[in-house]
């Protein structure tokens, strides 16, 4: 008999600073829900970069709570060790603090432990209030891929570490239990975790945050075109996959499947 894995929770996270580094990856059905798992991940992001590589849009903003909701359900379900968080889609939050609540909420019911959303000092106060209503949140600043339009691109932000500490430590008081510090210069991430108590996920900051984010598409090089700085890919999944597909096309188009062993009397 198998040895039952302690379920990673939101408490676990936190004490994992200044322990060991934490392992994330995005998940957004059930085959990459049961592989994140399985691999042995402490958290997996429903993120809202389904809306590029799962629905093929060009940036995070087409996504909503409709589609996001269809993901979580599906990943919470599967998931059985890991701490299981949402990403609040695009004008899921930032209408309204009711609106905002309720969509969080809705997540939660789903299954998710946890939300995360975009943004510093301007949420936060939405950040304490969600954790006042048991609804834990992830921050997530630097690169904020729902904000792309005003910076002309994915680019890179936080230089100015002072600024990015403000917005760290804003959300740290609100409650946030782990802040995301995506495309941010390496020094940047290294000042702003070594002030928190709580700990950092880093997405192209660096070697020194608390634990490091990749979306499964791009560490298993699943979509050709997608050649980030900050991604390591540790298999070239597009070819590979497209290589069998091409096989067994081949075998049907030469009368070589199904076989006999592949047929029934």
């Amino acid at each position: 008999m198998g040895v039952k894995m302690k379920r990673i929770t939101v408490k676990s996270i936190v004490e994992m600073k200044g322990e060991r580094r934490i392992t994330a990856i995005t998940a957004y059905d059930y085959t990459s829900a049961l592989l994140a798992d399985a691999a042995g991940f402490d958290v997996v992001l429903v993120g809202d970069s389904a809306a590029m590589v799962i629905h093929g849009y060009d940036s995070t903003l087409p996504i909503g709570m409709e589609e996001m909701s269809m993901h979580v359900r599906v990943v919470a379900r599967v998931v059985k060790r890991a701490l299981v968080v949402a990403d609040m889609p695009f004008m899921s939050y930032q209408a309204s603090e009711s609106e905002a609540l309720k969509n969080a909420g809705r997540f939660m019911k789903l299954g998710a432990s946890a939300v995360k959303v975009e943004g510093g000092r301007e949420v936060a106060p939405l950040v304490a209030k969600m954790v006042a209503y048991g609804i834990p949140v992830m921050g997530h600043i630097g690169m904020n891929p729902q904000k792309f339009n005003i910076y002309g691109g994915f680019r890179l932000q936080g230089r100015d570490k002072e600024e990015l500490l403000k917005d760290a430590l804003a959300l740290q008081d609100a409650g946030a239990f782990s802040i995301v510090l995506e495309k941010v210069p390496t020094e940047s991430a290294k000042y702003v975790s070594e002030r928190l108590r709580v700990p950092t996920i880093g997405i192209g900051a660096g070697p020194y945050t608390d634990g490091q984010i990749l979306v499964f598409h791009d560490v298993l090089g699943l979509i050709p075109g997608l050649n980030f700085k900050f991604v390591r890919r540790y298999l070239n999944g597009y070819e590979i996959m497209k290589e069998a597909l091409e096989r067994f096309r081949e075998d049907v188009l030469n009368g070589n499947f199904p076989s006999p062993e592949e047929s029934y009397d």
